[in-house]
C-alpha cells in the first residue's frame, strides 16, 4: 500500500546552481561585519528588552512585564542567526521592525497605567534601537539580494 519514491542526488535538482548561490550569498552577508554587528547588538537588545521589567525596575507592572518579557523574546529570536537564513531575512527583519514600534507605543497601550517615565523612556529607547536594528537587517538583506541578482546576471556566470 505505500509506495516507494525514488530519491535522487541533489546535484540533478534543478534549481542546484540558484539554492548554491543563496547559500553563499548567506555566508558572505554572514561573514561581514555589519552582518556580525546587526545580529549581536540585535540579540543584546531582546534579550534587554526581555529583561527590562527587573532592570529598569518596573516589573511590578505586570501587563508591561509581560509585554516586555515576550516581545523581547520574539525579537531575540527573530534577528539572532539572520545571516545564516539570508534568504529569509528581510520578512523576519519587517517582523523585527514592527516589535520594535509596539515597543515604544506599549506603554501607552497594554492593560494598566502603566506611562510612568521609568517605563516610557525605557521603552522608547529600546525599542528605537530595535527598529533601527531591524531596518539595518532588512538593508543588508536587500543588498546582499542586490549583489547576488546583478552578478548572477551577467553572462558566463
Amino acid at each position: 500500500m505505500t509506495e516507494r519514491t525514488q530519491t535522487t542526488p541533489l546535484e540533478s535538482h534543478p534549481d542546484i546552481m540558484e539554492m548554491r548561490e543563496r547559500h553563499a550569498r548567506a555566508e558572505r552577508a554572514a561573514s561581514t561585519q555589519q552582518g556580525q554587528t546587526v545580529e549581536a547588538l540585535a540579540l543584546v537588545t531582546g534579550l534587554y528588552l526581555a529583561a527590562s521589567p527587573w532592570i529598569a525596575g518596573f516589573n511590578g507592572f505586570s501587563t508591561l512585564a509581560v509585554n516586555n518579557l515576550i516581545t523581547g523574546i520574539a525579537y531575540a529570536f527573530l534577528l539572532s542567526g539572520f545571516g545564516h537564513a539570508y534568504e529569509r531575512t528581510h520578512a523576519r527583519a519587517w517582523a523585527a521592525a514592527l516589535i520594535g514600534i509596539w515597543t515604544i507605543v506599549a506603554p501607552w497601550v497594554v492593560a494598566g497605567n502603566v506611562d510612568t517615565t521609568r517605563t516610557v523612556v525605557n521603552n522608547i529607547i529600546v525599542g528605537a534601537l530595535a527598529l533601527l536594528l531591524a531596518l539595518a537587517a532588512s538593508a543588508a538583506a536587500n543588498k546582499a539580494d542586490r549583489s547576488g541578482r546583478t552578478r548572477s546576471a551577467r553572462p558566463g556566470r
